[in-house]
């Protein structure tokens, strides 16, 4: 896939995540936590053709798309959804197969690529991502990207990714939208973000609330997850997660990681997509 058609397919999968009820994170339907639709689709404007440079390293991708993405927003709107949709630009522009060529940028991952992710992720001060541990994001990386993400793992869902294949963008998040290929496809886009959401703690949430709080939402999600049609009228489905979507703004709760991953599912959807 060249990088034009990379570009407009994650500002297109960025796009497409905004326009859905996305409980707790920002959308067309209700801002949040300081940040408006806009602030995200001039992030993503911004970052799309630095993730999407032919041949670029990895981590070369990920500083420069946060660079340009502070540069247009002032914010920190996007990091997670830059690590996420990195790899999965690097292994597009390869012939072949999405989930095995991503497997080897993923084992071409070297200090280079951890030292210049460590600097995005430093100048996005993302609340605490990075700072445990013997590989702090604050002084230069001393070890591969993937062992750094390695180190994370079991407290970040998206350092889990990196060592873990993206397998619940493949096996959560892509398996879902093929369970509702006869939904809208705004509903299907609702339908990953809970079923994330439900699935595991959200790590932005655990990170600024504690590991209590992000497994009442996780249950609180399973709970919506279990009422709601994804395949019935907009109205209809979106009720129950327009009053979740409030609860969760009421307690400042914003399930930042369970939206970087729907991001990178619709991303890698469309990567699929002839």
């Amino acid at each position: 896939m060249n990088a034009d058609a990379i570009v407009a397919a994650f500002r297109a999968a960025c796009h497409a995540e905004l326009d859905a009820l996305k409980a707790g994170n920002v959308h067309r339907f209700s801002a949040g936590h300081g940040m408006e639709v806009a602030h995200f689709e001039r992030a993503a404007h911004a970052a799309a053709a630095p993730l999407a440079a032919p041949g670029e390293r990895v981590g070369t991708r990920i500083e420069a798309a946060v660079a340009a993405s502070l540069a247009a927003t002032g914010l920190n709107t996007n990091l997670g959804i830059i690590l996420l949709c990195a790899p999965l630009a690097a292994a597009a522009e390869r012939p072949g197969a999405l989930r095995v060529n991503l497997q080897a940028v993923l084992a071409s991952l070297d200090i280079t690529d951890a030292q210049a992710a460590f600097r995005a992720i430093a100048a996005a001060n993302p609340g605490g991502l990075g700072r445990h541990g013997a590989h702090d994001v604050a002084a230069p990386a001393r070890i591969g990207l993937v062992e750094a993400m390695a180190e994370a793992a079991g407290r970040d869902r998206i350092a889990r990714q990196y060592v873990s294949g993206f397998a619940d963008v493949f096996d959560i998040g892509l398996a879902r939208i093929a369970a509702l290929a006869d939904a809208e496809p705004d509903a299907r886009t609702e339908a990953v973000h809970l079923t994330f959401m439900a699935a595991f703690p959200d790590s932005h949430i655990a990170r600024k609330f504690g590991d209590a709080s992000a497994e009442q939402v996780r249950a609180e999600a399973a709970e919506v997850a279990g009422i709601v049609d994804f395949r019935a009228p907009a109205g209809i489905r979106r009720a129950p997660l327009h009053a979740f979507d409030v609860r969760l703004k009421a307690r400042g709760l914003n399930p930042g990681t369970s939206a970087d991953l729907t991001v990178a599912t619709l991303f890698a959807g469309a990567l699929l997509t002839p």
